[in-house]
This record gives C-alpha cells, sequence and structure tokens, in this order.
C-alpha cells in the first residue's frame, strides 16, 4: 500500500518545478510537461520515489541508526523542527557547521562543551564564584552552541544516511556526506543534479506544503521503524525470560531422582541386613 496518494501531492502543490531556463537536463527522466514557461514533475514518479526513501528510512531506523536531517531555508526551518524532532532523530536548520561530518571530532568537542557548561550552571558553588561579566559570557556562548548545536546534540557517531530538503542549497553538507560515503536521501527540483544523490525525490522544495508532505511522510515512516524495533525487543526479552524459566525446571528434577534412588538404596541394604 502506497505511504501517499497522487491528489495528496497535487494538492500540496509537489509538481510544480523551476522555470524552463533554470532546469538541469539531468532531471529530464522526473519532468512530465512544460506549461507557461515552467516545469511540471510526473507525480507517479515522485510518489514511487517517496515510498522508496520512506521504506529505506523505516530500515535503518529499526537497525537502531541515526539519520541526520538537514533544512537550512526558511520554509523548511520549522517543519524540520517539529516533525523531525518528535522522532528523536538529529537534525542542522541553522547554518551548517563546515565540517560537521568530515571534522566530526571537533564538532563533538563543542557538543561536550555545551554539557560541560550546563553542569557549571546547576552547580552552585562554580557559578556563584564567577563574575557578572564571565557569567554573561558564558550564556551567550552557551545560546550560540544551543543554536547551532542542541539538535544534534545526541549524535554520538556519524549518522547511517542523510535527507536534505534542498540539495542545491546544502551542496556543502552533501559533499561532505559524499565523502563518506554516507547515503544522501533528497528533495531534488528541476533546478537540482540529481546524480549524486542517492534516493531522489523529485520535488518542489520550495513551497511549504511540499517539504510539510514529504516530511511528514519520512517522519511517518522512521517511527514506524523505531516502534518495530521496540516491539522486537520486548519480544526477545520476554523469549529470554521463558528460556531461563525452562533451564532452570529441569536442574531441579534430576535432584528429586537422585533421592529416590538413594532411598531404594538404603531400603534393599536393609533388607539385606535383615
Amino acid at each position: 500500500m502506497p505511504r501517499i496518494n497522487f491528489e495528496e501531492l497535487l494538492e500540496a502543490g509537489v509538481h510544480f518545478g523551476h522555470l524552463k531556463r533554470k532546469w538541469n537536463p539531468a532531471m529530464a527522466p522526473y519532468i512530465f510537461m512544460e506549461r507557461n514557461g515552467i516545469h511540471i514533475l510526473d507525480l507517479h514518479k515522485t510518489a514511487v520515489k517517496i515510498d522508496e526513501a520512506a521504506d529505506a528510512l523505516k530500515q535503518i531506523a529499526k537497525s537502531g541508526r541515526k539519520v541526520l536531517f538537514v533544512a537550512t531555508k526558511k520554509q523548511a526551518k520549522e517543519i524540520i523542527a517539529d516533525k523531525i524532532g518528535g522522532v528523536n532523530m538529529p537534525y542542522v536548520n541553522e547554518r551548517w557547521p563546515g565540517g560537521m561530518l568530515t571534522n566530526f571530532p571537533t564538532i563533538r568537542k563543542a557538543v561536550k562543551k555545551m554539557t560541560s557548561i550546563d553542569k557549571m550552571m546547576v552547580d552552585p558553588s562554580q557559578w556563584k564564584n564567577l563574575s557578572k561579566r564571565e557569567r554573561l559570557q558564558i550564556t551567550r556562548q552557551r545560546a550560540k552552541l544551543e543554536k547551532t548545536l542542541g539538535s544534534i546534540a545526541d549524535l554520538t557517531r556519524l549518522p547511517a544516511a542523510m535527507f536534505v530538503i534542498d540539495v542545491m542549497k546544502e551542496h556543502i553538507a552533501v559533499k561532505e556526506a559524499i565523502r563518506l560515503n554516507i547515503p544522501v536521501f533528497g528533495i531534488v527540483d528541476t533546478n537540482s543534479d540529481p546524480s549524486n544523490i542517492d534516493y531522489v525525490i523529485p520535488a518542489n522544495d520550495d513551497a511549504t506544503k511540499s517539504i510539510e508532505l514529504i516530511t511528514d511522510v519520512m517522519a511517518k515512516a522512521i517511527q514506524e521503524g523505531l516502534t518495530e524495533r521496540k516491539v522486537e525487543k520486548d519480544s526477545e526479552g520476554s523469549k529470554e525470560k521463558k528460556s531461563r524459566a525452562k533451564k532452570s525446571e529441569p536442574a531441579k528434577a534430576p535432584a528429586k531422582k537422585e533421592e529416590k534412588v538413594t532411598e531404594e538404596g538404603k531400603a534393599s541394604e536393609e533388607t539385606t541386613k535383615e
């Protein structure tokens, strides 16, 4: 069963591409027609690609790995924070910090710095000993780190995949992911190059409704993967408990047999004595 239907895509304006003069010829297989100088995307192909991407993201989430979402454009910031934050996946909706993937250990140090500041602020003995100026500087530093790195604080290692809203705008993030062989999922408009994207979703990457619809499908797929993982873990735990209980039961049975044997032996000895 498809995760999204043709009417929903049409209503959200997913089919609208860019002006004909701005197009990238590599997007030709996904373009249905041209109307009033604007390219129209083939929504049947878009629906298939959305299902493929959603299934792949579901499997990644089910395996317990992380997917990094990148959307720094104005229309997508709040949508990403709301939808992806709800499924506890890391995301970047402010400026992309250069070298975030290729220089990941340095980024982790900055995140650790943020957590150490939090500990300092909680500890009254350390916080009160600082001067007013030092406290102000630390709080400003904390706010700056929170803005850029707060949403990736739980990302302890490189993500298993990256989902990009506008591959043309986020070209630095895409290049870093390609360099580290991280699979890239992307909403690709008619003016972008899909050749470096592993999971291409041909769609309008400027309309808020289009971004929200596709992001919602991906978030639901991730949630499905996480719930399935939880169910599997619970079932494995119950199986382990049952197996332990079964193992402990046979261990008691031989002891009773031995007691019976010793009792029979004693009885036979008594009869021989008589």
